[in-house]
């Protein structure tokens, strides 16, 4: 163009850069683009590194292309036209985009995924079409690179499209050269793991606290005085050792708590097969799974592990059936088939009927498959990433204590620098006394200041409530033991009280809701006149024990002639198996639904079965009967299975069949009556039949899975060469004799309606969701309660895609009204739950949700919510991704358990309101002492071990306050419910106050007031580092008096005796001790009693007089204390009356 329009070398230069800039401005955002949304091969991504030499190599091509006119010379202006050209095609034949890919108009940016947003492949469709024209590069066993939309795609395609996609010869796989290739871009097919924390590093992690950083600032100001005063005073090592000692043992505490975070994760990788068959260079080969490459052709067989996610490209059975509950939570194993295809690229993975999902188990038949996912890619993959991506959610409890801490933290900053600043004027004189000079210099003030800065170390030590971490792990593991009682077993120590204000429980449906055994539920038998004769089906396991009730009778096989014959075709009909477990617990072999008709043959009892014996006697006894001459399996057109059964040593047999009940009537041209006489099958009564199923059994209120059993009355040959040809099987079952039919359904365990109403009085929301399809799962929950029996559920109930494709908006709106989400992926579960926890100050609905499960599909959801219950029956992964187990898989203990939460959450304001008064009570005390100038009244040794022992004790015991009446009837406290409201920091300060009062008075009492004492005035006291040397007080006590301890002893006496009486004060929050004593908690009474008995062993071993600065006391000194304390009592009564009142206003 520059050379057409005859531009000077600059502006030639200018438009040659513009031009190859703008090229590459426009390819790269795209490029990014698609490498953020995960479809843009590692090929492609390291190619776009070259885009600067593009721009290069395109300068270069347009200053020699338009530098004609500079060049004289013909000759050398052909040159340059050859050169250009060189360098032209040098840019088109590249490892990028094709020119036209530089040039087009680019894809619009992908949106930020918003909180709870998912990725539609659909999205990626149109730029990756445009990356599938990427130049490919063939090698021995296909091409270099494959199809990017193999993965997001192949369920649309067929088996030969997927392979052409691939460039893979499924007859010789994948060659050597070319793996190592793919490989390269792909990586292992390997989960992905989050990189653990070594354990010193969780270590450091504890002393990340406010609180704790102000405790470690004390212990290093304590070792640095220590260390200045060594050889002056007694033991100056012990503060610093005895806080280290404090901080150490929460942080172990806290390492103790994280060590099992990671175990979901590391339970997943248990999930990955070890070995793959593979087809590779034209050879089958047995491999390590690991291995594995997208394009691998790989062949499974009935009880292999599926190495990778797999599109079916051949099946070498009649049938292949896949056991994928852990992934999608379908209750039965499904069908594959490499026929099929779907006509949406965002299909749910259960509608995804020609691929198998890693780490799901192949329990019937043999395939070829492609390998079209690999490693965190594949779905089990990417329920990994999102394990090892999700952090650990605080507990409310913790918030609050944080935001608490932080307050406190604050104010004792602030208390801290006020002591010390407010003493300046009396570090020189503080100093002359420590020194023993009469003289200020910078030394002797140094001296000064020091020592007040010591005050203010003991005033921060004062304030921290040290033991605050250790009762609540204490009450937590408390609460822990007895919930373990109740068969819930916690992991994470906080979830214990998590549950106490849980709000909405977000259950999984199969194995939670539901025993995850198939039963069937209803048999349909024909009587004369086309009446239908409707059986009900006790049990809902696959124990063998159960009646068959009509109308409330008892039924069996003996009593209709029929119904002996359905049991003949359900036994034998049929490749599955039951056994007992080493527990003693019935578990199944083989496919869910024929376990389920095994299980009602021994419900029905057999004619001709005479005495019983072993634990499967009909199933034996029809097996014992009968041999089976051949299989004619299941497949997708006749949707049915049939096997051929007879005498030994026969050469005609009977066939029986059983399947979908509009495929098998339609090959039925006769009815077998109840009564055993046959009539034939009109095509009224057919359809007439085929509507009432599907009005009564099919949809509605049960959504059974029907199955119809029929017969072939005339014998076929048990060589007849129609039973080894597939293509003739539909030939084999025809003109066949319908004997009855069977709903089954993996039917809600008892408990679990009661529970859910439980839960409706106690304000909690139960939410299903479940990958099941919607009809089963709307029916399962109008069986317990969740919808009424005839409830709209319009806007109540949501698939998956539905809300997938939903704005935030939209999507925020459906979870505060849905009760129920259906055929969801792992993705959509914790999507759903992380905006359930969405803060309302950001537009959620601020939730603190609880999620039951028990899959691998689970896990990811589990992890994510306040706290995530797994099933102890359920998979390894989802209980390392809960924060409590249900040993016995019961519903109602999650009900038993919020109770214990919101009892533990009410003991544990009990205690932080008995130990947060104490501690203002110590600051009270230590600040009213500075402020007066009175020695040291409490050391800092002294204020630890009340804080940590003596208060530890009766805190602990408040654990044991038993449950207010009445605490399940009431709705869970809000999520940002504060946890000391203005009324009850009103009681934490007047409780204080009276008894940093009372401990400053006590002191102040032995020296003025005491007749055994010394009597002074006030005045003296507050100038003791004034008082001459030679000053005598009565009593005969001179100048050394002030180094006495018994003051001190006194002061921590009543400092202890106020706060006993003050946790007997906090048995209640609001009612009498007249009301309810406190005995009402034996455990209080004997923790009072053991600190008292501590304090009492401090003041009488001669140890504790050193570290302690402490002295054994008078009894006329004892009296005094009691009377001092008592009034605690009177001040407390009167404030749980303001609060009654209060309360009573407020309703």
């Amino acid at each position: 163009v520059a050379g057409s329009l005859r531009m000077d070398k600059k502006a030639q230069v200018a438009l040659g850069g513009a031009g190859a800039a703008l090229a590459a401005a426009w390819a790269f955002p795209a490029v990014q683009t698609a490498a953020a949304a995960g479809v843009l091969l590692p090929a492609v991504e390291q190619a776009v590194g070259t885009l600067p030499l593009v721009a290069v190599l395109s300068m270069a091509g347009a200053l020699l292309f338009t530098s004609e006119r500079a060049v004289q010379s013909k000759g050398s202006a052909d040159s340059t036209r050859w050169a250009s050209l060189f360098l032209l095609a040098l840019v088109c034949g590249s490892h990028l985009p094709s020119a036209e890919a530089l040039v087009r108009e680019p894809a619009a940016p992908l949106a930020p995924r918003a909180p709870g947003g998912i990725a539609q492949a659909s999205q990626l469709l149109s730029f990756s079409r445009g990356l599938s024209r990427l130049p490919r590069h063939n090698l021995r066993g296909g091409s270099a690179i494959i199809d990017p939309l193999l993965g997001a795609s192949a369920h649309m395609k067929s088996p030969a499209e997927v392979l052409k996609m691939a460039g893979v010869d499924p007859k010789v796989g994948l060659s050597d050269e070319r793996v190592a290739s793919l490989r390269a871009m792909f990586g292992s097919n390997v989960l992905p793991s989050k990189e653990k924390v070594p354990l010193w590093k969780r270590f450091l992690e504890q002393f990340d606290d406010k609180m704790v950083k102000i405790l470690l600032v004390a212990a290093g100001i304590s070792t640095m005085f220590a260390v200045v005063d060594y050889g002056t005073e007694a033991h100056p090592f012990v503060e610093p050792l005895v806080i280290m000692s404090i901080l150490v043992l929460n942080a172990g505490i806290g390492v103790w708590q994280e060590s099992s975070a990671e175990a979901a994760i590391d339970a997943l990788a248990t999930f990955n097969p070890e070995k793959a068959k593979v087809l590779r260079n034209g050879q089958l080969s047995i491999i390590n799974a690991a291995q594995l490459v997208p394009g691998d052709v790989v062949e499974i067989a009935v009880g292999d592990k599926v190495p990778a996610d797999i599109r079916v490209i051949e099946k070498l059975s009649t049938t292949i059936k896949v056991e994928q509950a852990a992934l999608t939570g379908e209750a039965s194993s499904v069908n594959k088939d490499e026929h099929f295809t779907s006509g949406d690229i965002d299909e749910t993975i259960a509608l995804k009927d020609n691929i198998m999902f890693s780490a799901t188990d192949l329990v019937y038949g043999k395939c070829k498959g492609l390998v079209i996912k690999t490693g965190s890619d594949t779905e089990i993959g990417k329920i990994a990433q999102a394990l090892a991506e999700t952090e650990d959610s605080e507990s409310p409890l913790k918030q609050k204590l944080d935001k608490f801490g932080d307050l406190l933290t604050n104010v004792i900053t602030v208390i801290c620098v006020a002591c010390w600043v407010v003493n300046i004027n009396k570090f020189g004189a503080k100093g002359m006394a420590l020194t023993g000079k009469d003289y200020v210099d910078w030394k002797v003030w140094s001296k000064g200041a020091m020592h007040f800065f010591k005050i203010a170390v003991v005033l921060a030590v004062a304030a921290i409530p040290e033991g605050l971490p250790a009762v609540v792990t204490t009450c937590l593991a408390l609460g822990t033991g007895r919930m373990a009682k109740r068969n819930a077993l916690v992991r994470h120590l906080p979830a214990v009280e998590t549950l106490g204000c849980t709000s909405i429980i977000c259950s999984d449906k199969t194995g939670t809701l539901t025993t995850n055994q198939m039963s069937v539920q209803k048999i349909l038998l024909i009587e004369q006149g086309n009446k239908y004769l409707e059986l009900d089906v006790d049990g809902i396991t696959y124990e063998p024990k159960g009646d068959v009730k009509l109308k409330g009778a008892k039924v069996s096989a003996t009593d209709y002639s029929a119904l002996n014959e359905l049991c003949k075709v359900a036994s034998l009909c049929n490749q599955s198996g039951l056994f007992k477990n080493a527990q003693g617990v019935w578990e199944r072999l083989g496919e869910s639904t024929e376990a389920a008709l095994k299980v009602l043959a021994e419900k029905l009892g057999a004619s001709g079965l005479g005495k019983a014996s072993g634990d499967t006697p009909v199933n034996d006894f029809w097996a014992a009967k009968h041999k089976k001459f051949a299989t004619l399996e299941f497949n997708r057109e006749r949707k049915s299975m049939s096997v051929l059964v007879g005498q030994e040593g026969e050469d005609k047999a009977t066939l029986l069949v059983k399947g979908a009940t509009e495929m098998v009537l339609q090959r039925c041209s006769k009815v077998r009556l109840a009564d055993g006489s046959t009539i034939a099958l009109t095509p009224e009564a057919r359809k007439d039949l085929i509507k009432f199923v599907e009005a009564n059994y099919a949809s509605g209120k049960l959504a059974l899975r029907c199955l119809a059993h029929a017969v072939l009355d005339k014998k076929i040959s048990v060589t007849d060469p129609r039973l080894q040809d597939p293509n003739k099987f539909l030939e084999v079952e025809s003109d066949l004799t319908f004997v009855g039919l069977t709903g089954i359904l993996d039917p809600p365990r008892e408990e679990v309606k009661g529970a859910i109403e439980d839960c409706r009085k106690a304000g909690i929301r139960v939410m299903v969701i479940t990958g099941d399809n919607p009809k089963t799962a709307e029916t399962i929950c109008r069986m317990i309660g969740i919808f009424g029996p005839d409830e709209d559920t319009t806007g109540k109930s949501y698939t998956g895609k539905e809300f997938s494709v939903m704005t935030l908006a939209e999507k925020r709106v459906a979870v505060r009204s849905a009760r129920l989400f259906a055929r969801t992926e792992p993705i959509h579960k914790k999507d759903i739950v992380e905006l359930l926890q969405e803060p309302v100050s950001e537009g959620g609905p601020g939730e603190t949700a609880a999620m039951t499960g028990d899959g691998v599909n689970d896990a990811p959801a589990l992890k994510a919510a306040d706290i995530g219950v797994a099933m102890g029956s359920g998979t390894s992964v989802a209980q390392g991704a809960a924060k409590m187990v249900l040993a016995d898989d019961n519903f109602t203990t999650i009900v038993s358990a919020v109770e214990e939460g919101r009892a533990i959450y009410a003991n544990t304001k009990a205690f932080i309101r008995y130990l947060i008064s104490s501690n203002i009570g110590e600051v009270v005390c230590v600040f009213l002492a500075v402020i007066l100038g009175l020695p040291e009244v409490l050391s800092p040794v002294a204020l630890l071990w009340v804080n940590l022992v003596t208060d530890g004790l009766p805190a602990t015991a408040l654990s044991f306050n038993p449950a207010e009446p009445g605490i399940m009837d009431r709705p869970p406290r809000r999520r940002d419910e504060q946890l000391v409201d203005s009324w009850m920091l009103c009681r934490y300060l007047l409780t204080g106050t009276y008894v940093g009062v009372a401990t400053v008075w006590s002191y102040v009492w032995w020296y003025c007031r005491n007749p055994a004492g010394p009597v002074m005035t006030l005045k003296q006291l507050r100038l003791n580092l004034e008082a001459p040397v030679n000053i005598k007080f009565a009593n005969d006590f001179g100048r050394e008096v002030f180094n006495d301890k018994r003051p001190g002893t006194m002061a921590l006496s009543v400092l202890v005796t106020i706060e006993m009486f003050n946790a007997l004060n906090a048995v209640t929050e609001s009612k009498s001790l007249l009301q309810m004593a406190p005995w009402a908690n034996p455990y209080l009474i004997l923790a009072v009693a053991g600190s008292f008995a501590q304090h009492f062993l401090v003041l009488s071993w001669p140890a504790a007089e050193v570290i302690f600065h402490v002295k054994k006391l008078t009894v006329p000194e004892w009296k005094y204390i009691i009377a001092l304390s008592f009034p605690i009592v009177i001040l407390e009564e009167m404030m749980k009356l303001a609060t009654r009142i209060r309360d009573a206003r407020a309703q």
